[in-house]
């Protein structure tokens, strides 16, 4: 029953982090398609639909409630180690959403999607120190091919600017973005050791409690900076005077209420597969999920597909198969070491 429990709480959170790394990404990409500017702002909508947790988090407590009649109920879980670890992580992954933000608003969704794939590499180097993950010939294998991609993605940006966009804008949104897959990288090895070092038994409300602080911290985070660029004053006109939303102010923040619950359906996703396998995983499915987000790209936005483009995501794909594959075959061999080990036969010593 609690394999089954597990088995189904994994499928969920592939769902959303699937709807997220695919739909969040596009979301973006349409608000500063169609003529949004704030940098700031976007990022904002990258976790500002945290209060969402909130209902699964008030489910939880009026269950916990039934089950613990004889007891007084605490309304939240967590204890202030693990509290302290999602506010640093909260802050890191504000700035995260600014990197990705400002990178998006100055490259393709599918250049972009290309990029972040070389964090599954950062991850696996970061969660080698930070939680002792082991390395394989797979692992080494997929950090060489992403990084490589990354590369031939480098040299071929002459040929992959967006309209009206200049050769110096193009390198820093390239740059920003290769910020942003590499801290995103450390993120998610961090959230895997605050949950081994909190002292206290993880469950799933109390990572829905963790995400929960760490989204309304990074909203905070990326809310001063909109107070410090003056995106608040703008806003309302930019809503008016965005020249390809057809429907007017109506469609402006429909795009952008969708875009706060779709990344927060990445973020429920990701930080749940670190709970649920590790973080290794979460990175896994990232990455297996680029072919899909550059496909959409390239209908939804009609984005060019040179042939580094192409390189780039076969080696992509080469690498999250390698490291995907590398970690089968790792899993095969534990479990036939401990089948070995438990058909040994038990003998006993007199001393």
């Amino acid at each position: 029953m609690v394999m089954k429990m597990k088995s189904v709480r994994v499928i969920i959170n592939c769902i959303f982090l699937a709807i997220g790394s695919c739909g969040g990404p596009l979301m973006l990409r349409l608000y500063f398609h169609n003529g949004g500017e704030r940098i700031w702002f976007s990022s904002f909508l990258q976790t500002v639909g945290c209060p969402l947790i909130l209902f699964p988090l008030l489910f939880s407590f009026l269950s916990r409630r039934r089950l613990e009649e004889q007891e007084k109920t605490s309304l939240f879980l967590m204890k202030p180690p693990l509290f302290i670890a999602s506010v640093v992580v909260g802050l890191l992954m504000g700035f995260d959403n600014y990197l990705y933000s400002y990178g998006l608003a100055y490259i393709p969704v599918s250049t972009a999607s290309l990029i972040i794939s070389a964090q599954l590499g950062f991850t696996a180097l970061f969660a080698f120190f930070m939680v002792k993950q082991k390395f394989t010939p797979f692992t080494i294998n997929a950090i060489v091919l992403l990084t490589v991609g990354a590369v031939v993605l480098a040299f071929n940006s002459d040929s992959d600017k967006l309209a009206n966009e200049t050769h110096k804008e193009y390198v820093v949104g390239f740059l920003m973005t290769a910020g942003a897959a590499l801290l995103y990288a450390f993120i998610l090895p961090l959230v895997e050791l605050a949950y081994k070092k909190s002292r206290q038994r993880v469950t799933y409300t109390l990572v829905l409690e963790f995400q929960m602080v760490l989204c309304f911290v990074a909203t905070c985070f990326c809310l001063v900076g909109m107070l410090a660029s003056g995106d608040f004053k703008v806003i309302a006109r930019e809503a008016r005077e965005a020249r390809d939303f057809k429907l007017g102010e109506s469609l402006y923040y429909v795009v952008v209420v969708f875009t706060a619950v779709i990344w927060q359906a990445f973020f429920v996703g990701a930080i749940g597969l670190i709970f649920c396998v590790s973080s290794l995983v979460s990175g896994i499915m990232v990455s297996a999920l680029l072919p899909v987000t550059v496909v959409l790209a390239v209908i939804c936005f009609q984005e060019k597909f040179q042939a580094g483009k192409g390189v780039a995501l076969a080696l992509s794909l080469w690498g999250s198969v390698s490291y995907f594959y590398g970690q089968i075959k790792s899993e095969e061999k534990t479990k036939a070491q401990e089948t070995q080990l438990s058909q040994l036969p038990v003998t006993d010593s007199v001393t």
